[in-house]
């Protein structure tokens, strides 16, 4: 299934405006089952042959459908669509800093250290990183295009650029994945128990409920089987000087912001993983930018 994804961008604008048409929308949606020419389409929509025409010319000019010559009756024109999909990106770049607020998108094959356990694999775009079910598939050169990864017991550890300024004193941090736990192809009743660390410091555990499959995710390439893991939840682990909280439910009082000690080192450590002594050894999925329901790897954010 082949995307095109839309930002914050003059481009962007162009493709938006393009679509916001019900003929050109409709359009699009003719051309999924096969290519047409203008003179099939306007058949289709009931409308003239030149309004047809004006309409494929828009999407044209977009890219989101291309025209070639093929043989006919004569030669004729034939439109077929560029892309399945067109997905709407609301968040600004992967690094950012204001005087406020540092941001990172780390991308989830760029672990600095992990403990890996089957059942465990790393999958990029096109295939499989390495073996599957094996943990030294972790220490492959490409596992840098890693778009998920999942192990049923272990941990991956992210270390984030401290951009914090000198002599300034963080309010809280906050860190965003999409999770999932980690069953046999999958398996809508698997609790696992997902706990994340901070500088070493446990932030709080979020029992998933779920190994999700069965419906494609979003993002998820075609290639990738429908009845394996799909897609995930998108968590949030929040600390502040009142404590920590995932995804505003308290988990603690006693570690707060303070305890992290953020300005210690040149970096942030953010580990992932499931514990030893875990009730629930479910196993998790970490998805990244273009696997699962949300375009983006592991978010830490600063507020200062």
């Amino acid at each position: 299934m082949k995307s095109r994804y839309v930002s914050y961008d003059e481009e962007s604008l162009k493709v938006l405006k393009a679509v916001a048409n019900k003929h050109r929308l409709e359009i699009l949606r003719i051309l999924s089952f096969r290519p047409h020419n203008v003179n099939e389409l306007a058949e289709k929509l009931n409308l003239p042959f030149s309004t047809t025409a004006t309409n494929v010319k828009k999407l044209e000019d977009v890219n989101l459908i291309s025209t070639e010559l093929v043989p006919g009756r004569g030669t004729q024109k034939v439109n077929a669509k560029n892309y399945d999909r067109i997905i709407l990106d609301l968040f600004e770049k992967d690094t950012e800093y204001s005087e406020k607020q540092i941001f990172i998108d780390m991308p989830i094959g760029e672990y600095f250290d992990c403990d890996i356990h089957p059942n465990c694999g790393l999958v990029g775009l096109k295939d499989y990183i390495g073996e599957q079910d094996d943990p030294r598939a972790f220490y492959e050169p490409g596992r840098r295009d890693a778009e998920l990864l999942f192990m049923r017991h272990g941990f991956v550890e992210y270390r984030f650029q401290n951009k914090i300024p000198d002599g300034s004193k963080p309010k809280e941090i906050e860190i965003a994945a999409e999770l999932c736990s980690e069953a046999p192809n999958h398996k809508l009743d698997w609790p696992s128990d997902i706990t994340v660390w901070v500088n070493g410091v446990e932030v709080g555990t979020w029992t998933s409920p779920s190994d999700y499959g069965g419906t494609r995710g979003l993002l998820t390439p075609a290639w990738w089987h429908t009845n394996y893991t799909q897609y995930g939840m998108l968590k949030r682990w929040k600390i502040t000087q009142e404590g920590c909280f995932i995804d505003g439910s308290s988990q603690s009082t006693e570690t707060n912001i303070d305890t992290l000690h953020l300005e210690k080192h040149p970096f942030i450590s953010i580990k992932i993983g499931i514990k030893d002594q875990a009730e629930n050894k479910g196993g998790f999925n970490l998805f990244g930018r273009r696997f699962g329901n949300y375009e983006q790897g592991i978010q830490m954010t600063v507020n200062l």
